[in-house]
């Protein structure tokens, strides 16, 4: 532990040490949401090795000199291999090497963050996890939609909107998520959309459950599109909506009407009114 105050003047926070690696998760794309853990690794690491959701304006954060790496997967585009990933965190930290692999959102969902922790302990490296804010919380906040609330759902599951081939995940038991719980969360699903909805409405759930696309979410150039389920797939090609993109199916999309921080004052005192009169009459 070093107990010195960082260059940037926050508290005392762990050093990296010389021979080891961080894996850090960078949030999905807002600087602002970065941890502490992650911003002191960024000032004080030798090597970044970062993939292709980690923001420009977070990379430009490190301190001066440092060498910057990167190593991202990208659906459809050529990638580099997990294992050269992991090998080459190790090679870096035999050199003597202060290593931050810095990913996306939180390392540890859908990140492969777990895959690269066991290499790394496998070769006897020293290493450090740290989590960061996964896409569905920041994404989510930064719509105005909240992951739950008490009169809509007390449940919510987060799925891979694709398998390692690409393809919908065929491990998934689809009758138990379309009638388990009431907010599903994909990531990566953006391709599978159409094939995913057919699988969800196969199995149950209606037709015109909400659903909201967010892209590129937190960030500048972030873009929100509603539609029912049946319609989601043609309403996001449509609209050009672009990967990275949060699908997220349930009634507490309805929320945004009165939550989009993008609406007026008074459109959302209004939809908020709306809303609390429509589960008034629900609730009889």
């Amino acid at each position: 532990m070093d107990d010195a105050h960082s260059p940037t003047g926050l508290p005392p926070l762990p050093a990296i040490e010389p021979g080891s690696v961080w894996l850090v998760g960078a949030g999905p794309g807002d600087p602002g949401l970065l941890t502490l853990h992650a911003l002191n690794a960024l000032k004080r690491a030798d090597c970044v090795v970062y993939d292709a959701l980690v923001s420009p304006e977070i990379l430009a954060l490190a301190r001066p000199g440092v060498s910057l790496e990167y190593a991202g997967k990208r659906g459809g585009k050529p990638s580099a291999r997990q294992p050269d990933i992991s090998g080459r965190l190790v090679r870096l930290a035999r050199q003597g090497q202060r290593v931050l692999r810095l990913k996306g959102g939180d390392p540890f969902v859908f990140g492969r963050g777990g895959e690269e922790a066991l290499a790394l302990a496998a070769a006897r490296i020293p290493f450090r996890l740290v989590p960061g804010v996964t896409a569905a919380a920041g994404g989510l906040a930064a719509a105005g939609i909240p992951m739950t609330h008490r009169t809509t759902n007390s449940a919510v599951t987060l799925l891979t909107g694709h398998d390692a081939a690409g393809g919908v995940p065929d491990g998934l038991d689809w009758q138990a998520i379309a009638r388990g719980a009431p907010v599903l969360i994909f990531y990566m699903a953006l391709r599978q959309l159409d094939a995913i909805a057919a699988r969800l409405a196969g199995h149950g759930l209606a037709a015109e459950t909400p659903v909201a696309l967010i892209s590129q979410a937190t960030t500048g150039t972030q873009r929100v599109v509603e539609a029912p389920l049946a319609g989601a797939a043609a309403a996001a090609e449509r609209a050009g909506i672009e990967a990275p993109c949060l699908v997220v199916v349930g009634d507490v999309v309805r929320l945004r009407s009165a939550l989009d921080p993008e609406a007026t004052i008074e459109a959302r005192a209004e939809a908020a009114e709306a809303l609390a009169r429509h589960w008034r009459r629900a609730a009889g």
